[in-house]
């Protein structure tokens, strides 16, 4: 089994080589790539997409009330 001691030498190694490796870069440019790719797809946020729903659904209540004056606007004309 391994002692105390070998196992913080070993965690300290791993950690010193991500430290020193590419990792964070890689990151970053993966992070940057995606948010490009999803800029180009044209998709939104849940919360874009939530606040585009509620304004169509408001216009739609509004066209729906604006079809019935006018319905009894020409049925008065008859």
């Amino acid at each position: 089994m391994l002692n105390n001691e070998k196992l913080k030498e070993m965690s300290n190694k791993i950690r010193e080589i991500v430290r020193d490796s590419p990792l964070p870069d890689l990151e970053k440019n993966i992070d940057a790539l995606l948010k490009g790719m999803f800029t180009k797809m044209e998709l939104v946020t849940r919360e874009e997409f939530d606040v585009q729903t509620e304004v169509l659904k408001r216009t739609r209540q509004k066209l729906e009330e604006l079809e019935k004056k006018l319905s009894e606007i020409e049925a008065r004309k008859k």
